[in-house]
Parts: structure tokens; C-alpha cells; sequence
């Protein structure tokens, strides 16, 4: 039984700690509790995290995993598409995205928005996000604090692993 021990032990530690450190800091595997990103990621799909933002370049579309600049929801994480980069000024209206005075094509929200927003412009270190369910979608367009800063950005959505997927 000893020379079991010492031969696995070791072993089983080594594992725990690399796979706190990658769950920690290189990606994470995280379900998505709400529907603000419908048609896209459905309630419940497992979403894969890359977390090492420091060599991630985020793009308009992109969909990332923050903490929201809300009160009572700073320790949550949520889950939005990338809209506004930092000096892009951002519009919303008669249901249609303006990023710098330039009408933006969607194909990936559930329905036309049916509100107005800004115009505003997103500051350094800062980003606009909006859930593709844009009208039950809790985001940027209706905090009272619309814009997330760079150090409350957790990771860029690598992959989505659909509930019907897994439960079979």
C-alpha cells in the first residue's frame, strides 16, 4: 500500500495543481443560466473560456465573459457580444445598430431592437456589449454604466457546447 501511495500521490497532486492553473488562468468551462443570447447560445450550453486576455485581440462580434459594471451583480459573470471597442461611438435606432455612423448588418440577433440608445462613445480601456436577444438582453444599453472596463473582462468565448449536445 506504501509503494502505492508513493508512486500515486505525486502524480494526483501534479494534476490538481495544472488544472487549477489552467482553470484559473489559460481557459475555463462555464454554463451560460439565461437566454440574452439567443438564437446564438441557448440556456444552459456550455461555453469554453480562453482567459488570457493579455494576448487576446477582441474584435467587433466577438462574444465575451465579464463582470458587469452593476451594482449587487459585480461578482457575476455575463456573457454578451462585443459591440463597441474603445472610441467607436455606438447608436441604436428605428432597430438598428450604428457603429460610427455606419449602419451595422446583424444576422445573428433574435429580433430588430425595439428602443433607441446614445449616440455615445466608448472610452479608452472600455467596451459596449449587447446580448444578441437584444430586447430581453440585460447589457450595455441599459446599465446606468453602460461601458465594461478592460480589467472586468474574464475571456473571449472560445466555443459553445449546445445543451442537446450532451444530454442525449
Amino acid at each position: 500500500m506504501k509503494k502505492f501511495i508513493k508512486q500515486w500521490i505525486p502524480s494526483f497532486a501534479i494534476a490538481l495543481l495544472l488544472s487549477l492553473f489552467i482553470k484559473t488562468y489559460v481557459a475555463d468551462a462555464m454554463r451560460v443560466p439565461t437566454g440574452s443570447m439567443i438564437p446564438t447560445i441557448q440556456i444552459h450550453d456550455r461555453i469554453v473560456v480562453g482567459k488570457m486576455m493579455w494576448m487576446t485581440k477582441l474584435d467587433h462580434g466577438d462574444i465575451v465573459v465579464f463582470h458587469p459594471p452593476v451594482a449587487g451583480e459585480t461578482n457575476s459573470r455575463f456573457v454578451k457580444r462585443l459591440i463597441g471597442l474603445p472610441g467607436d461611438v455606438i447608436e441604436i435606432k428605428d432597430g438598428v445598430l450604428f457603429r460610427n455612423q455606419e449602419k451595422i448588418d446583424e444576422p445573428y440577433i433574435k429580433e430588430k431592437m425595439n428602443y433607441s440608445y446614445g449616440p455615445t462613445q466608448v472610452p479608452d480601456n472600455s467596451y459596449f456589449f449587447l446580448g444578441d436577444n437584444r430586447n430581453l438582453s440585460f447589457d450595455s444599453h441599459a446599465w446606468e454604466t453602460p461601458f465594461v472596463d478592460r480589467d472586468q473582462l474574464i475571456g473571449k468565448v472560445i466555443f459553445d457546447i449546445p445543451t442537446h449536445l450532451l444530454f442525449r
